[in-house]
């Protein structure tokens, strides 16, 4: 069982916290007061993190069912940024390996499922609590190479409104966020360096720290106001056809 200790602001739990925005947002909650559990599996990224005041990095497998169920049995929960997420190999369906499909479903749709339904229930009980789920441009509209992805980010957008209803009247919050062009490393695999150089060379991308200043804000507003969704994007970048000012595609 998770054993952070509680602040005034109460605990949070964040998935796939070792970079980008996860990291970001872990860092941003424990400066506000929150008492940070920083899941994620970069074991030297969890050590640095484990230096910083208010948060506890937690090494575990969100594949991994029963070890997540042990973690966070009776642990109260105030707010969850179900974060963890990869990006397959940018290449068509047909070209693609049934192992990485499995692994984008698993990881981006499937453990953010996992974990929101252990961690429901308490705030469901206390009548109170905040769910972020973070979404992209992707699950919006369409882009090309990314089918797996997308359909993996469109079905986090679903999941997300359908609970916010069945959530009515529980003063429990939902929110999704929508995120453009993020210079993070979630396309470390999915594009060599020199595409990953050219693809962030072109403009300005979002930086993690601008979206765990939204997320602040949002989860700031009165407890009778729910942002449903809020969409952070380059100022370049247009959703319809995920392109960029002056360039096509």
């Amino acid at each position: 069982m998770l054993s952070a200790s509680t602040s005034n602001k109460g605990k949070a739990l964040v998935t796939g916290a070792t970079s980008g925005i996860g990291k970001a947002v872990s860092l941003a909650l424990a400066d506000k007061g929150y008492s940070v559990t920083a899941l994620g599996r970069n074991e030297q990224a969890l050590e640095e993190l484990g230096g910083i005041k208010n948060i506890r990095p937690f090494a575990l497998d969100l594949s991994d069912s029963s070890a997540l169920e042990a973690a966070l049995a009776s642990e109260p929960i105030d707010v969850l940024v179900n974060n963890a997420g990869i990006m397959p190999p940018n290449i068509k369906f047909s070209d693609m390996e049934q192992a990485d499909i499995d692994c984008t479903i698993e990881v981006n749709l499937s453990a953010a499922l996992r974990v929101t339904r252990l961690v429901l229930p308490g705030m469901i009980e206390r009548k109170s609590g905040h769910l972020f789920f973070t979404g992209s441009t992707a699950g919006q509209a369409p882009f090309p190479n990314m089918a797996v992805y997308g359909a993996s980010k469109a079905a986090i957008s679903s999941f997300a409104a359908a609970l916010r209803c069945d959530l009515s009247g529980s003063n429990v919050r939902v929110t999704e966020i929508v995120a453009g062009r993020v210079e993070t490393a979630l396309y470390r695999d999915a594009l060599d360096e020199d595409d990953r150089e050219r693809m962030y060379s072109t403009f300005d991308a979002v930086q993690p720290e601008n979206v765990a200043e939204m997320l602040l804000t949002v989860l700031q507003m009165p407890a009778h106001v729910d942002v449903t969704r809020f969409d952070i994007l380059p100022t370049a970048q247009y959703v319809g056809g995920g392109g960029f000012a002056g360039k096509t595609g």
